[in-house]
């Protein structure tokens, strides 16, 4: 029996899909700063904004197949056929030309326009499609630019004898420098593999340990992507 293929929706102005991004801890471009610049945004332009979707800790200079947050919005503009993908500032959306370029493209296949909530390089005139590049290759540059100064400052603490790097979830830095378990964190790892080894979906786990009182280190919810790496 051949499939039947789902109408796809015309894409309309009035409604849009929300896409937020954070990689770092600045307040300014929190979750909850961008959630509130793009309401901000919808309820001045009359737009509905149908859903949301994001990407935590997720650097702007990654590839679009390492941003599920993104792929899902993309995905929605057909689905919810909404006529605009809406970021809270342009450099939500990609540190990267090409990455840029690309989802603009993707959004104009859909008959859709990237919006950027605070104003700056919207349009189609001539004006803002060369501001639209000039940001992009700022955020690209300033990508770079943070890359070399981190790269600097680890090669100091490295030399001084520091611990460099992350600190995964489960551990701390105890008083020498060194990894040790965490063991409020450890009993959330554990509670995490208990549920989904009784088969609990990604998205259910993170409900129940939400519900349970197990928090994650950043943002008030857990989300799939951090469940999993819990898991894994």
């Amino acid at each position: 029996m051949p499939r039947t293929r789902r109408r796809r929706q015309a894409a309309d102005p009035s409604r849009a899909v929300a896409y937020l991004r954070c990689s770092t801890e600045r307040q300014d471009l929190s979750p909850d700063a961008q959630r509130e610049a793009i309401n901000a945004w919808a309820a001045a332009s009359g737009t509905r904004l149908l859903s949301w979707h994001e990407d935590q800790g997720i650097s702007g200079g990654a590839e679009l197949e390492r941003r599920p947050g993104l792929v899902a919005a993309l995905d929605a503009l057909r689905d919810q056929g909404a006529g605009v993908l809406v970021v809270a500032r342009r450099d939500r959306l990609a540190r990267d030309v090409l990455t840029d370029a690309l989802v603009q493209r993707l959004c104009e296949r859909e008959g859709a326009t990237v919006v950027s909530a605070d104003g700056v390089a919207n349009g189609d005139r001539p004006e803002d499609q060369l501001m639209r590049s000039i940001v992009a290759a700022m955020a690209a540059y300033e990508r770079a630019l943070i890359g070399t100064r981190t790269r600097a400052a680890l090669a100091v603490k490295k030399a001084r004898g520091e611990r460099v790097g992350g600190v995964p979830y489960g551990y701390r830095v105890g008083p020498a420098g060194r990894l040790e378990a965490d063991p409020g964190e450890q009993a959330t790892v554990a509670r995490a593999r208990e549920l989904r080894a009784e088969g609990a979906s990604l998205r259910e786990v993170a409900r129940r340990l939400l519900a349970e009182g197990h928090r994650p280190r950043k943002g008030r919810r857990w989300h799939v992507q951090v469940v999993a790496r819990l898991i894994s």
